[in-house]
């Protein structure tokens, strides 16, 4: 009969922290700081020029940390690419953090260019994707800032054609500028 209770209790406690674990939760204080201290961060570009996280404020903001070894960075880097193209008019902007080696980005990006802001993260990068949410640590990792700086979205994994279109057709990101 003891064990019964003991067996129940746990089964119990093992199914409300499951539940918890589902449910949305408000950001917490420390959540908010370390996403409030990414526009605080300097970058360089592959060329060695500087790039300040603070020039990305004040509009949407699509934040994608990649890897020149990463397939499905690889993969998603056009999509990236043509969604820039298509909707910086209305405010978007996109900033690529390369979690690798300046030359292979460099070598990379004589390949095949994109069009939007590329800033070298380095082995460094993967602990500021870590503070921005990415736990797992794995690439790609996106995070979408709203004009003011909130976090709306995070995803790890390649992103797929309609959550960009989900993302601007629920109005999720707009430009306040």
């Amino acid at each position: 009969m003891l064990y019964a209770g003991v067996a129940g209790g746990a089964a119990l406690a093992g199914a409300g922290w499951a539940w918890w674990r589902l449910q949305p939760h408000a950001e917490t204080a420390a959540a908010q700081a370390s996403d409030a201290a990414f526009f605080a961060q300097s970058f360089e570009t592959p060329e060695g020029a500087p790039l300040s996280a603070q020039a990305f404020r004040g509009k949407p903001l699509l934040l994608n940390f990649w890897a020149t070894w990463c397939p499905p960075c690889i993969a998603e880097l056009p999509l990236l690419n043509q969604f820039f193209q298509e909707h910086q008019a209305q405010g978007w902007q996109i900033l690529g953090l390369a979690v690798d080696q300046p030359s292979a980005v460099r070598k990379f990006l004589e390949r095949r260019p994109v069009s939007f802001p590329i800033g070298m993260a380095g082995l460094g990068g993967t602990e500021l994707s870590r503070s921005l949410g990415n736990l797992a640590g794995g690439l790609p990792f996106t995070v979408v800032f709203a004009a003011d700086g909130r976090v709306l979205h995070r995803k790890i994994g390649q992103i797929k054609p309609q959550e960009l279109v989900d993302w601007v057709a629920k109005g999720a990101v707009t430009s306040r500028s």
